[in-house]
């Protein structure tokens, strides 16, 4: 079961936005763009398989980018497998936020770059899509065998917490003893409201960002493998949920977008959770949506902590910060630091 909310978040257990950042569009755009303090050592790139070669097709590799404590304590420290969110990578700057904190706390770090991206489009002839959660699994067994790790926690943001609730949720009480916790920020569990919710005229400006980055990155992949891909399927494309009907589906094996936000939704399976898992969402969210039957699910999940804060924008949470203390104001990245340790 997951430890209390007052073990987790100590004097954080509210969440009151900084100084003229309450707005959750202002939290967001702020939390996107705000750079973090890097002391991480240079990192140890692993290339992971994570799907065999098949039909004359390479296989799928994706890049790690991974920071060790030292050899004779590395097994016992805890692991953080962090995963970025749709068209981030490995370089995001939550990512890097968080590898910090967790790395001066004692962790061991790999910073997982999903399929196709932190410029590993060559490593693997598929796209990448929300409901890739075995991804993660391969890379939390790679690296478990290899350095017979004995704790093991999973960050997901956004599309990233998705792919780790939702492997959580499909691994229910067959979960590895390694894996000792799951943490979502700002998780995408319900795609297909959340798609829509982008598609709102409020929202247009981070829909555009998003299938702009989308689109060129398929139109890198049409160049690698032509034969594999029409680049004429992405002329007009307009909406998230127009690009996933007419590319992520039709190349991914799903029918159409609505089956692919089905299937590949952790809202599915977010009732057989069995680790402890934490949740963090602000009520201010632009565009991430999570629906009351999700919420119900997660509500009656004894495993499964869920914090809504009224503020906090999508993946953000900037809190004021404390010269004095050194709180440096990323109050999501303190409380699933707290959670973290607290289940390792």
């Amino acid at each position: 079961m997951a430890a209390t909310l007052e073990t987790i978040v100590g004097h954080a257990a509210e969440f009151i936005p900084r100084r003229f950042l309450s707005n959750g569009h202002v939290q967001t755009i702020a939390g996107n763009f705000l750079p973090r303090v890097d002391t991480l050592p240079p990192a140890e790139s692993r290339l992971v398989e994570v799907s065999p070669a098949t039909d004359g097709q390479i296989s799928s590799q994706v890049r790690c980018d991974c920071h060790w404590q030292p050899e004779s304590v590395r097994a016992a420290r805890p692991t953080a497998i962090i995963v970025h969110g749709l068209e981030g990578s490995s370089d995001s700057q939550y990512v890097i936020g968080n590898a910090n904190k967790l790395w001066q706390s004692g962790c061991n770090i790999v910073r997982m770059n999903m399929r196709n991206c932190g410029g590993t489009e060559a490593l693997t002839p598929t796209l990448y899509h929300s409901g890739l959660s075995g991804d993660v699994l391969a890379v939390m067994r790679f690296f478990a065998d290899r350095e017979q790790l004995q704790s093991i926690s999973l960050i997901g943001y956004s599309m990233g917490g998705n792919l780790a609730l939702k492997l959580a949720g499909e691994l229910g009480s067959s979960v590895p003893a390694e894996l000792r916790s799951v943490i979502g920020v700002s998780p995408a569990v319900d795609l297909g409201p959340s798609a829509d919710a982008l598609h709102l005229p409020v929202n247009r400006l981070y829909e555009m960002k998003f299938l702009r980055a989308l689109l060129r990155r398929f139109r890198r992949k049409t160049a690698l493998f032509p034969r594999a891909y029409d680049a004429n399927r992405a002329d007009g494309i307009r909406s998230l949920r127009e690009f996933d009907d007419r590319i992520t589906a039709l190349y991914s094996g799903f029918t159409g977008a609505d089956d692919y936000y089905y299937r590949a939704a952790a809202a599915r399976v977010l009732d057989r959770i069995a680790v402890p898992t934490l949740i963090l969402h602000a009520s201010d969210d632009p565009f991430l949506r999570i629906l009351p039957e999700s919420r119900s699910k997660i509500q009656t999940n004894s495993h499964v902590t869920f914090i809504e804060t009224r503020h906090g924008g999508h993946c953000a949470f900037l809190s004021q910060a404390d010269a004095v203390s050194g709180y440096d104001g990323y109050w999501a990245e303190h409380t699933l630091l707290r959670f973290l340790l607290a289940n390792a």
